[in-house]
């Protein structure tokens, strides 16, 4: 064999190496899979607290289709690179988890990998949940395991080739995921720590409010900076800046309503934030409430990095647009939302300063004229007011002219939105 041939072949042969050491490492890696699981003294109040720990990670939102047994799984989760299926995870023998120990669902939560050692897909929250604590998983594993059993056979994932090797996995893993437990920072108070840990860990907030790049991987640099939901059609707004949705400027009590309730004087969630405060957020008790806000407010205030490549800005006519806007507004809003502006709060949230309507990306805004929509009915807020839709009635010409206009009114400064971005955002169906 020639020399340069000689060269070349080894290069290729320690490239290989390397990758099946990556491959190998990634199969047979089992950080803190070996931790010890807690003695279980009171079995009630075990149950009792993996109850309260699967609200707060709102796992049936996800493992519960509709229409379906609780947490029997089926739920098809829509993503840029196929549909996943949610697995049953109520002790059935056959096709839940009633055969896994506790030590099976640690390795789950902690380390991303089934009973059987197969890779599980990221859209299962495992960079997140990898921060709870053996304790914690422990607790949850005692509650499933409680839940009536529902058989219920899994589905087989639809994912588009090469998405469908699970050997990719370990390339995934190898560049993004890497499984640890959260560790309390001693410079800060208890609270502080408790809120941290809930919204990193199985609060999973960063799953949606923070960018992902074309492998699906959350943008670490830019965590909590805001990212569009993959399908839904949906911006989860920055938690760092004060453009967006970040929070340091707010009263502390306005922050404990918004998640508790739904509602507060500042703002009104809607859309998929609505569903984790209905199913989630409400049930929590006001302490680890408290402690979310406490740690979402002392947030550093960041610019959000998030650029909507979908988003078109009128080059038109633009006092045409706004003068259409005007009149629309008149017609269809000002009698809820009034003609300054300041809404009826909490019922009919002000549009003057609304930071939901003045971001980068018009989404929100559009698929609220387009769709309509609810706050969550809580405990707070019994009786929610909802917007109707007004798509059926309104052209995307003219949805995009009244959004133009609420982005342009009372002080508010933000770009014009072009029809085509109406259109193309009234084509994505609701859950």
């Amino acid at each position: 064999m020639k020399r340069p041939l000689r060269i070349v072949f080894l290069c290729a042969t320690v490239i290989l190496l390397l990758i099946a050491v990556v491959l190998a490492r990634q199969y047979l890696d089992e950080s803190g899979s070996n931790e010890v699981a807690t003695a279980v003294t009171d079995p009630v109040a075990q149950r009792a607290r993996g109850s309260y720990l699967a609200t707060a990670g709102d796992c049936m939102a996800c493992h519960t289709k509709r229409g379906g047994a609780a947490y029997a799984g089926g739920r098809a989760i829509p993503t840029p690179f196929g549909t996943l299926y949610t697995p049953n995870i109520t002790p059935d023998i056959t096709t839940g988890i009633g055969t896994w120990t506790a030590t099976d669902f640690w390795r789950a939560m902690h380390n991303g990998k089934s009973k059987d050692g197969h890779l599980l897909y990221p859209a299962f929250p495992y960079p997140n949940y990898t921060k709870v604590t053996r304790t914690d998983s422990d607790a949850l594993y005692t509650y499933l395991k409680a839940l009536p059993a529902e058989q219920q056979r899994n589905h087989e994932h639809a994912l588009n080739f090469p998405y469908n090797l699970r050997i990719l996995l370990t390339v995934w893993r190898a560049l993004y995921f890497r499984p640890g437990t959260y560790r309390a920072d001693t410079s800060r108070t208890v609270a502080w720590n408790r809120g941290a840990y809930l919204v990193q860990g199985l609060g999973h907030c960063a799953a949606c409010h923070t960018n992902r790049n074309a492998l699906g991987a959350p943008e670490q640099s830019a965590d909590l900076a805001g990212g569009l939901i993959p399908l839904q059609g949906w911006y989860a707004p920055s938690l760092t800046s004060d453009t967006e949705a970040g929070l340091g400027s707010w009263d502390r009590q306005h922050i404990v309503a918004l998640l508790g309730t739904g509602i507060s004087p500042r703002a009104t969630v809607f859309g998929p934030m609505a569903v984790v405060v209905g199913n989630s957020l409400q049930h929590l008790n006001e302490g680890d409430v408290g402690a979310m806000a406490t740690y979402l407010q002392s947030l550093p205030q960041t610019i959000s990095p998030y650029v909507d490549s979908a988003f078109a800005v009128e080059q038109g006519d633009v006092t045409a647009t706004l003068q259409l806007g005007t009149k629309l507004y008149g017609d269809q809003c000002a009698s809820c939302h009034r003609a300054d502006g300041r809404g009826m709060p909490p019922a009919y949230p002000p549009l003057a300063g609304n930071r939901a309507l003045t971001m980068a990306s018009p989404v929100n805004p559009i698929r609220m004229i387009l769709n309509g929509g609810f706050p969550p009915g809580t405990h707070g807020n019994p009786r929610p007011y909802g917007m109707p839709p007004f798509g059926p009635l309104l052209s995307d010409a003219e949805v995009a002219a009244v959004t133009s206009y609420i982005r342009q009114s009372w002080g508010n400064k933000a770009s014009l939105v072009a029809p085509t971005t109406v259109s193309r955002y009234r084509s994505i169906p609701l859950e």
